[in-house]
């Protein structure tokens, strides 16, 4: 490794005249060097360092490493609108980098969440200069991806993530008391105005914020297209393919996380690149949160193995592509997921897709009151009469919480036996396995839901539960029923896995009509989640139909 120059701050101008700041970390040695290039809107000191090494390790390894504040952020000029000015923003980063003295001319792009986003901005673009990146947890579709899911507003990360940019708009302001309102909200994140997803602290603190015409767009359409880059990039619907073949051209290694609440946009890109990109493309999945990625995910400890290998291979993916070194990691399986459970990573060629397996609820009408009712079988109901449904009653003043998973915070695996006890909450619990059951790939819940409401929300959780009692959740999905929508059966993607439930232990279906404040309380009345007050929120009972009439089923990835 190279020793590596203190960093110095450096400026550029964007095609508009609006200046932008950045740290550029030189190594201590001759010679020319390709560039490490990433943009981020949370000043430039932090660099991502959450869950990254520092820029003067990946400066030792040869690199010129330039991290820049976006336009409007840090002490960049301008002003901030999410994602607005990165498409033009990038090109002109990524060619200005390009040019730095001592480069080779070669930029690669890193970073994870926003500074995901600007790497497909930026690529969006197609900068000659810029020849390799490596994307982590983003939203693709943005819509789908990120600010909902399942027609759901994620909530509690939107509000979060909202709140923690008003805070850094007012310091940058110099706003302290409005600085400190918001820090402090952040600790503890406000749902008790009369519209509970309206924040009035956001309303009066940062009228501007995204946030706000987040919540207004409830559904997909012309909003989402402009900020996705799936709008730009994707096949059907998106640019020609003689307009992004360079950007089909970039290889890309892709990081996710089993509970990050953006894995849906990491494997969705992942998957379009695969299928039209003339590129390599590699997908590592751990089993972290959004941060950090770490052996302790929740409650669950996955072993040393589970500690971030992602800056180490970074460095063998942009010494491959910018600097032409055989790293071997081209001979390597393009796809390495951590296998939850055997705490072990897997190789596969490709993002497992195996013919689902199908679990099937069978209950006496109980399964809400009894956690020993409710059952997953392999097998459909071998009788022909009539069983009694499962009547789940939510009462908005008590909502199911949120506890773990992919949407919550904190984030992760955690033990939800004495949750699962609750009477809106109904449980189908498989017999205790005879093998070990390993699962990798897409997971879906299909089942038939009615409500005496016009509109109603259902979630489902899967979970291992041990031989002792204790329910620790690995996966779930959540989707939100608007009037008239069919649910018969009612789909629900759940979050992708890669976990192994031993011997001895059983799988567990959850489904309950609320996870706050992951997701907002349903209204019940069809209206659109931002125009109804808390008062007139309605109880909302669920029907849910098992037997041989109405084969209600979890469909797993069986490897």
């Amino acid at each position: 490794m190279l020793a590596v120059r203190p960093k110095q701050t450096l400026s550029m101008q964007t095609r508009d005249g609006v200046r932008l700041d950045a740290d550029v970390y030189y190594p201590d040695a001759a010679g020319s060097f390709p560039v490490l290039l990433m943009r981020q809107p949370y000043g430039r000191a932090i660099a991502s360092t959450v869950v990254y090494a520092h820029p003067t390790w990946y400066a030792a390894h040869g690199y010129i490493v330039v991290i820049q504040d976006v336009r409007g952020r840090g002490t960049s000029a301008g002003e901030f609108h999410l994602f607005t000015h990165e498409i033009a923003d990038g090109f002109d980063a990524v060619r200005w980098a390009a040019n730095l003295p001592g480069s080779t001319g070669d930029v690669g792009m890193y970073g994870f969440s926003y500074q995901g986003m600007t790497q497909l901005y930026a690529a969006i673009a197609q900068p000659p200069a810029l020849k390799a990146l490596c994307p982590a947890m983003l939203g693709y579709d943005l819509y789908t991806d990120w600010a909902y899911e399942g027609g759901a507003f994620c909530l509690q990360a939107n509000l979060g993530w909202a709140i923690q940019l008003a805070a850094e708009t007012a310091r940058l302001k110099g706003d302290a008391t409005a600085h400190h309102m918001l820090s402090t909200a952040a600790k503890n994140l406000p749902f008790s105005d009369p519209v509970p997803t309206r924040s009035g602290l956001l309303k009066n603190l940062d009228p501007d914020s995204f946030y706000h015409d987040w919540l207004d767009h409830w559904q997909p359409g012309d909003f989402w297209d402009k900020l996705s880059p799936k709008a730009y990039l994707g096949g059907a619907g998106g640019r020609r393919q003689e307009e992004t073949r360079s950007f089909l051209a970039l290889p890309m290694l892709h990081i996710g996380g089993w509970f990050d609440p953006y894995l849906r946009g990491t494997l969705h890109l992942y998957q379009e690149m695969v299928e039209r990109s003339t590129a390599r493309h590699h997908l590592i999945v751990g089993p972290w949160a959004h941060l950090p990625w770490g052996r302790k995910v929740g409650a669950i400890d996955y072993g040393t193995a589970a500690i971030s290998p992602c800056d180490r291979v970074q460095i063998r993916w942009f010494d491959h592509f910018l600097k032409g070194i055989d790293t071997g990691l081209m001979d390597e399986s393009p796809v390495q997921l951590f296998e939850m459970g055997t705490n072990q990573w897997r190789p596969f060629d490709q993002f497992p897709h195996p013919m689902p397996t199908p679990y099937f609820l069978h209950s006496t009408g109980l399964a809400s009151l009894d956690e020993t009712d409710g059952k997953l079988s392999r097998h459909p109901t071998s009788t022909v009469s009539p069983t009694p449904p499962d009547l789940i009653v939510h009462d908005p003043w008590r909502p199911v919480p949120a506890l773990g998973g992919h949407a919550a915070i904190p984030a992760g695996a955690f033990d939800r036996a004495s949750l699962d006890c609750r009477t809106d909450i109904a449980t189908y619990t498989s017999a205790p396995l005879t093998t070990d059951l390993h699962l990798a790939g897409n997971l879906t819940a299909a089942i038939f839901c009615t409500a005496d409401t016009p509109s109603f929300d259902l979630c489902a959780v899967l979970s291992e539960v041990k031989p002792n009692g204790s329910v620790f959740n690995f996966s779930q999905g959540y989707v939100r029923v608007e009037p008239g929508q069919l649910t018969a059966p009612l789909q629900i993607a759940l979050q992708p896995t890669c976990i192994c439930l031993p011997q001895g232990s059983s799988l567990r279906l959850s489904l309950s009509a609320a996870c706050f404040p992951a997701y907002p309380v349903n209204a019940g009345n069809g209206a659109p989640l931002g125009d109804t007050p808390l008062i007139a929120m309605q109880i909302i009972t669920l029907t849910i139909a098992t037997g041989a009439a109405a084969t209600s089923q979890v469909l797993v990835p069986l490897v």
